[in-house]
């Protein structure tokens, strides 16, 4: 084995990313993408991204949607000045341009508009007069009001934030920032660069960061202007194969029929795969030179396909969508979707499914450039009450550590925010932690109940169990359903035939 194979499952989502696109640039097939650069001052009123876009629409036609408010808490303990905290967002805020920026119509066509820098005035809420159990309540209130409020993508900026005192020296910063100009990696980026601009402000020295080299306008122009012609057919061919004939939904067995009012109430299940079965995991995906991920997904599938009763698995994935070294440093909107379609057919082993989910990941790393937005609108799928297109059901694997910063006499630390809006009518996340793997189910209140996601999760579990003792067994006899839930599925599956 290479040693670069030996390092495979090891990699971040970010480095398999780049390692994917430097084996892609090696290919003499592959298509030259041009570098990003500034746009010319003349284009005062730049377009959207192809992502912006769709949720600009969604937004036309749900105007009151807080499904894609993305929540964000930072600890802050120590002696703050919140002086220098406001002065530290207001030069993020004049770095980067999204932090600026609102969605205009422009003759029914979305644009952005791009403010001029302004301070930051920090809303301070003190609570530390009120009990420890008062005051854990009203951080939860502010939290929920956050993420329960909608943003007016005609008015800038599409972000907000608060601070909450909770004692002198320790408090909590709430952001908010709507999904069209932000994601995880976004988060991750205003947190480090806040933090370095505290400890240099608090030292009265300089900004420390350096001039970013593009802003994201320069890369929604540079998207329209790229993906085109020869390059746009090049991808859309892979993903027209890859999903042709694919089935038109998942037929997850629900506790209630669906409707046409359906909302995005959602509630969590957390659960946890023990330090054992975590280490052997990864001993099977160091030998089959696979990553975590592609052992999940090839453990969902299962389960899903168990659920189902079918054996083409459709399911939603999403990658950080920053393949050029211009976007590493820059907020925005960036992550794109991807569609894994996982064929069961066969007597097949845990490691043979396995290596089957490999080879569909790295090609669909390899064609990851398609905006998830086009695929919908070249495949058109019929409509279904479901809100997502193409498939229910979405998997992720959250490798990226918190951030976490300690200038002179402060610590800062961002602290994992519960949401629990549900695009999808399930949604399984999983966090990597030193003691082995934990893992989360998103799942749709209007569809499941939780006693039913429970039972869900602990099949899940077993699968995971006996894939790790027994990898080479068939597929087929990983983990038993309970006798109750079996005959529920058979029924239930019936019913659809």
């Amino acid at each position: 084995m290479s040693s670069l194979s030996a390092r495979i499952p090891k990699l971040s989502a970010a480095k398999l990313e780049l390692l994917t696109r430097r084996l892609r640039e090696k290919n003499e097939r592959a298509v030259y993408a041009p570098p990003i650069r500034r746009r010319d001052p003349s284009i005062t009123r730049p377009p959207l991204s192809f992502a912006q876009q769709r949720l600009w629409f969604v937004q036309r036609l749900e105007p009151n949607n807080v499904a894609y408010n993305m929540p964000l808490s930072v600890r802050l303990s120590g002696s703050l000045n919140v002086a220098i905290l406001e002065r530290s967002l207001s030069e993020v805020v004049r770095r980067h341009e999204v932090l600026r920026t609102a969605f205009e119509d422009l003759d029914g066509q979305p644009v952005q508009v791009i403010s001029p820098p302004q301070h930051v005035n920090l809303p301070v809420f003190d609570l530390s007069e009120l009990s420890e159990q008062t005051r854990k309540e009203e951080v939860a209130r502010h939290r929920r009001c956050e993420v329960e409020t909608h943003f007016d993508l005609a008015a800038a900026p599409l972000w907000r934030a608060k601070l909450l005192r909770l004692r002198a020296e320790e408090h909590i910063a709430l952001f908010t920032m709507h999904h069209g100009i932000s994601d995880g990696w976004s988060m991750n980026v205003l947190v480090s660069e806040f933090g370095k601009l505290y400890e240099a402000f608090s030292l009265d020295q300089p900004s420390p960061l350096e001039e970013l080299p593009v802003q994201y306008a320069d890369y929604a122009i540079w998207q329209r202007e790229w993906l085109r012609g020869e390059v746009l057919d090049a991808q859309l061919n892979y993903w027209r194969g890859h999903l042709a004939d694919a089935p038109a939904r998942l037929e997850l067995p629900t506790d209630r029929p669906e409707s046409r009012n359906r909302t995005t109430a959602g509630a969590m299940h957390h659960f946890t795969i023990s330090p054992e079965v975590s280490a052997r995991l990864k001993d099977l995906g160091r030998r089959e030179e696979a990553t975590v991920f592609m052992l999940m997904l090839t453990a969902f599938s299962l389960l899903l396909s168990r659920y189902c009763g079918q054996d083409d698995i459709i399911i939603g994935t999403v990658i950080a969508g920053r393949q050029r070294l211009e976007l590493e440093r820059l907020i925005g909107f960036f992550v794109n979707t991807l569609v894994m379609r996982v064929d069961l057919n066969g007597d097949k082993s845990f490691c043979s499914l396995l290596q089957r989910v490999r080879q569909t990941a790295f090609a669909a790393y390899a064609n990851q450039d398609l905006p998830f937005e086009k695929l919908v609108s070249e495949l058109q799928p019929g409509r279904h009450l479901s809100p997502s297109p193409l498939f229910q059901a979405l998997m992720v694997v959250q490798n990226t550590p918190r951030s976490s910063m300690n200038p002179e006499g402060l610590r800062i630390e961002s602290v994992q925010t519960e949401t629990v809006a549900a695009k999808f009518d399930l949604t399984f996340t999983v966090v990597e932690l030193d003691l082995g793997l934990a893992g989360t189910f998103v799942y749709s209140t209007d569809l499941f109940d939780a006693s039913t996601i429970a039972v869900m999760a602990d099949s899940l579990q077993q699968i995971l169990h006996d894939a790790a003792g027994s990898p080479n067994s068939d597929a087929g006899t990983l983990a038993t359903l309970p006798d109750e839930t079996g005959q529920w599925l058979s029924a239930f599956n019936a019913e659809l035939e």
